[in-house]
């Protein structure tokens, strides 16, 4: 049956042989696609009654939405927190290289910085579409420098900053704009932070608690008797904040939506009287119809699986994978940038140069996808709505991004059952195909 025309020029493309993650689940069924949106194939069939002008075997692929890394600093050799002549070519490097690793849709994000940097680099970046050029640009993730000084983690002090008497004023006068600003992380038990969070709500800004994470080297022998003999890991504790729970629950119920770097069972922080933040995730002092969503490392460096469980298994809804990714990532061990600090790369470790400080990860959000799979033991439909559904939705995009219904964005990838990445669509065109003599 010949397509009909009278509806749209624009060509079909029937996507065949494939499973499609839609309504949670693994669905065997055809993808049909048509500038740039999912189509409908009954309105297709019955009302149009056209068909397919392109098909294409997917080879028993997963067909999943592409993912959305809601925090990454960046990545190739270039430090989203650094003022440079060049900074638009470099933000485009990394939008076009991460396409291979899934990644249809990120948040550049600033660490904490000097008002001057902000000034310089915040108007450099524009929202705008996904393509052949690279990843969709959402908006910038501001990660401080309203954050507490007894928990800055990585970032530098003197760059830190507090609410004063303008309160929202002072946070625009640091920050110069807000117009491409998606998301504010901040320290809710900050003097005035409540109204600050309320102003940023109103102007759609998604508001985070917390930020970048205090990382402490322990020997599990010290914690868990013979559990633990001889092995080191990293735990992580969500820093950049010491509010209490009642503190992060006012924060919630003024508009905040996120907590930045989530790790549960923080083992000096968490307290069975007052579980700190991380008690959001089990509150029932969170307002009707309101989710809080949680960002987490799964690279296999900063979290044990122990904790990737605990905080699934508490909040599955709520869980968002992120990179937390530097200018290191893709590049060579060695030093690189994190906006005003030097970091150093040891195999899959970053470190705050001349400490055992974590900063940052290398990780790929591919990668961070397929090791939460396995540390937690969850479905695939899970760990790949991990990545997509969970950021789309705390962004209030989920009706164009981060799921494959019908109307929604093409931005999809092609994945094979251990959730490599085969290729990547962005608006129904091919973006990224991975060669087939380098798998």
């Amino acid at each position: 049956m010949p397509s009909n025309k009278s509806v749209s020029d624009a060509p079909i493309v029937q996507f065949t042989n494939c499973r499609i993650l839609r309504d949670h689940q693994l669905q065997r069924e055809d993808l049909w696609v048509r500038e740039g949106k999912i189509l409908n194939p009954e309105k297709l069939f019955f009302d149009e009654k056209g068909s397919a002008d392109v098909q294409l075997d997917c080879k028993d692929s997963i067909i999943a939405p592409g993912f959305i890394d809601v925090q990454i600093n960046g990545g190739f050799g270039v430090d989203f927190s650094l003022a440079t002549d060049d900074f638009k070519s470099g933000i485009d490097l990394v939008s076009q290289k991460i396409l291979s690793h899934g990644v249809t849709s990120f948040c550049p994000t600033l660490v904490t910085s000097p008002p001057s940097v902000y000034h310089q680099v915040l108007p450099q970046i524009s929202v705008r579409n996904g393509g052949a050029h690279g990843a969709g640009i959402l908006g910038a993730h501001l990660e401080g420098p309203f954050i507490s000084k007894e928990k800055k983690g990585a970032h530098p002090e003197h760059c830190l900053r507090t609410f004063e008497a303008g309160a929202f004023q002072d946070l625009l006068a640091t920050y110069g704009s807000l117009n491409c600003v998606q998301i504010v992380t901040l320290a809710p038990e900050m003097r005035r932070s409540s109204e600050v969070i309320r102003e940023l709500t109103k102007r759609g800004i998604c508001v985070s608690l917390g930020g970048e994470l205090f990382r402490v080297k322990l020997n599990l022998r010290e914690i868990s008797g013979e559990m633990g003999r001889g092995i080191r890991h990293w735990f992580v504790f969500p820093g950049h904040s010491v509010a209490n729970l009642s503190q992060a629950e006012e924060a919630v119920q003024h508009g905040a939506t996120f907590i930045t770097h989530l790790f549960n069972a923080m083992l000096p922080q968490f307290h069975h009287r007052d579980p700190g933040i991380v008690g959001l995730l089990t509150s029932d002092k969170i307002p009707a119809g309101r989710r809080v969503f949680y960002g987490m490392i799964s690279d296999g460096i900063h979290t044990n699986p122990a904790a990737l469980r605990i905080a699934h298994r508490a909040h599955p809804k709520g869980l968002v994978l992120v990179t937390d990714a530097i200018a290191g990532m893709g590049l060579a061990p060695g030093r690189h940038t994190l906006g005003q600090q030097v970091v150093e790369i040891d195999g899959l470790n970053t470190y705050i140069a001349g400490t055992k400080t974590l900063s940052g990860s290398v990780a790929t959000m591919d990668t961070c996808v397929r090791h939460f799979q396995e540390a937690t033991g969850c479905s695939l439909e899970t760990a790949l709505e991990a990545a997509s559904l969970h950021p789309a939705q705390l962004l209030g995009i989920e009706h164009k991004k981060g799921t494959l219904n019908y109307d929604s964005d093409a931005d999809f990838l092609m994945l094979n059952d251990s959730l490599y990445v085969q290729a990547t669509y962005i608006a129904g065109e091919e973006v990224w195909r991975q060669d087939v003599s380098g798998m």
